[in-house]
């Protein structure tokens, strides 16, 4: 499915992102001089304001930046750590035996604005007004109001009327959810924007010096202050249907900042494919990647069962090893190099069989044994309200009756230097955590992935970083700069992507064609987020397949479901043609939201 859209190709810039207006401003800020890393970030900032319930300011970041100058690519951390105060022993004298998924005892250090800063200061080239100058724009003069946006507003008024006043404040006009297309503001978040710029400017003329006084400001300053007031203050409801206080402090987020690392990296042939390392899910992809080279893809089929069911057994490995193995590597020892090695994946090929697998089979790489916590859910209160029910739920969508869903955001972008940069932003959404009184946004609520079960790599520990699932991906021709790309979706971010990949690296299709394949994944591992459901041996495709796929694949032993057409993912890409060297951008034409812009 393409809907008319063809491939975009340009010698300016390409942009691709989860909505238009940050399509618009990237390349707005492309065409005044800025580089990729300058409109990433612009646009990575106005998502945070026309997106609410997919991300915040108060949320995430992970990015993978491609820099031309110095032919280096490296992975930006924006996952803070856990607070200091938590630790198992604290929540289980609270009588859990889960991390909520809402509220304020998930909150994790606020990591998309370090991130943003340090891209920004290392990589780009604008002052910071005119990276902040579009979102402020948003925040103060008002954007349409998306209709997912207003759904969460719709269903959580009642919370916010109530319990979350702030958020009332921020979300509710004259007590009531804003209808879908209104004219929406947020005059705390852009106060927020116009503070951290006007002190900013005030610390020093010089760009660097702005950027850098900027992040103080938020973590060492006055937005660190309202974080640690709120948090300490009074208790707020969350979806164990009690009150608690955070246990995030402004000194958490003091000695906390952003780090800018060597991503993970899988070379395919004549593809270097970089990934964010274990911190995050991303090296699933690798090692799905790794475990397809050793299959004839091309002579299957896009598409066919065969090819299907491969993709889908070679996730239920990668995933399972994700849930072994994959936690903060600061704080873990995690066996990445061997999990990628060809030895391992080839042992582990040979697991790969005609049936679907239906038990969860993690490796032992280098002879350890692996352990997967099992996450026993709390006894929560009746859901007697529609608002209850869906706290319940740790993921930021309102969740409906339907495997489709989005959860975060994308952004990528290619310039006429040759740098290219794709950044996933999420967390802080509207519908997971109270709005902290006049700063506009809400905390992330990350700390929900962790296990209160000690002694594994992704266990609850103070200063621990939470694995993610936030995944974007980087790839090299030949070492030049050729994709890159991401995917709303949590934990299944890394099977539609690789879907995308793979049409493109192995099928030859074009950018555009290959955001519109066919899109399947399997639930059969368990989520990252709460209650940490998992569905062994599902196979969910879109209901556009071919029957007699589905047929064919009910017959290997998947229990397939069929999903709406076109709805699963929103692949958002940019690239280089390597033949003649034109930026290349494609938008997902699922949800009508994504946006692609070329010139």
């Amino acid at each position: 499915m393409n809907a008319g859209r063809p491939e975009l190709k340009g010698t300016v810039g390409a942009v691709s992102s989860t909505h238009w207006l940050a399509s618009g401003t990237a390349m707005a800020i492309l065409e005044k001089g800025g580089n990729a890393f300058d409109a990433v970030t612009a646009a990575g900032f106005v998502l945070q304001v026309v997106e609410p319930h997919y991300n915040g300011l108060g949320g995430d970041v992970s990015v993978l930046a491609y820099k031309a100058a110095d032919r280096r690519t490296t992975a930006i951390c924006g996952q803070g750590p856990m607070p200091q105060a938590a630790t198992p022993g604290h929540f289980h004298a609270l009588g859990l035996r889960q991390i909520p998924g809402s509220g304020l005892l998930p909150a994790v250090v606020p990591g998309a604005m370090s991130a943003w800063m340090r891209l920004l200061g290392e990589y780009g080239s604008l002052p910071l007004r005119d990276v902040l100058d579009a979102a402020i724009g948003y925040a103060t003069d008002g954007f349409p109001l998306l209709p997912d946006t207003a759904r969460a507003i719709q269903v959580l008024a009642p919370l916010f009327r109530t319990e979350w006043a702030e958020s009332g404040r921020t979300y509710l006009q004259g007590g009531e959810a804003p209808r879908a297309g209104a004219r929406f503001r947020n005059s705390a978040l852009a106060g927020t924007y116009q503070r951290l710029l006007r002190e900013a400017e005030t610390a020093s003329s010089d760009r660097e010096a702005q950027i850098a006084a900027a992040e103080s400001a938020f973590y060492q300053g006055f937005v660190a202050e309202a974080v640690d007031a709120f948090t300490s203050g009074a208790a707020v409801l969350d979806a164990t249907g009690r009150k608690h206080h955070g246990l995030l402090t402004g000194q958490d987020m003091a000695t906390w900042r952003a780090t800018i690392d060597a991503p993970a990296l899988l070379t395919y042939g004549n593809l270097a494919v970089h990934k964010p390392g274990p911190w995050s899910q991303g090296p699933v992809f690798l090692q799905q990647l790794a475990l397809l080279g050793g299959f004839d893809l091309r002579a299957m089929g896009l598409g066919s069962a065969e090819y299907i069911h491969t993709v889908a057994e070679c996730a239920k490995l990668a995933f399972a090893d994700r849930e072994a193995w994959y936690g903060d590597p600061a704080h873990s020892d995690v066996p990445l190099d061997t999990l990628l090695s060809p030895a391992y994946t080839a042992a582990r090929r040979e697991l790969v069989g005609s049936k679907a697998a239906m038990d969860l089979r993690p490796g032992s790489p280098d002879g350890r044994q692996p352990w997967i916590p099992v996450q026993q859910p709390d006894e929560l209160p009746p859901a007697d309200s529609e608002w209850m029910a869906q706290m319940h739920s740790g993921l930021p969508t309102i969740v409906q009756a339907t495997a489709a869903r989005g959860d975060t955001c994308t952004i990528a972008v290619a310039d006429r230097h040759g740098n290219l940069v794709v950044a996933v932003p999420s967390g802080g959404w509207l519908k997971s955590s109270p709005v902290v009184p006049g700063l506009g946004f809400s905390l992330g609520t990350r700390g929900q992935t962790m296990s209160l079960a000690e002694g594994h790599p992704n266990s609850l520990a103070p200063g621990r970083r939470p694995r993610t699932t936030l995944s974007p991906t980087l790839v090299l021709r030949d070492d030049e700069p050729y994709l890159a790309f991401g995917t709303p979706g949590g934990d299944r971010q890394d099977q539609w992507t690789l879907g995308f990949h793979l049409a493109v690296t192995e099928f030859g299709l074009d950018l555009q064609s290959a955001v519109g394949t066919l899109a399947f994944h399997t639930d059969h591992f368990p989520s990252s987020f709460t209650p940490h459901e998992s569905r062994p041996g599902v196979l969910v495709v879109e209901e556009n397949c071919d029957p007699s796929t589905v047929d064919a694949l009910r017959r290997r032993g998947h229990e397939v479901e069929l999903a709406p057409a076109f709805s699963l993912g929103k692949v958002c890409a940019v690239g280089v043609d390597p033949e003649h060297r034109f930026l290349r951008a494609a938008a997902s034409p699922r949800g009508s939201l994504a946006y692609a812009v070329g010139r």
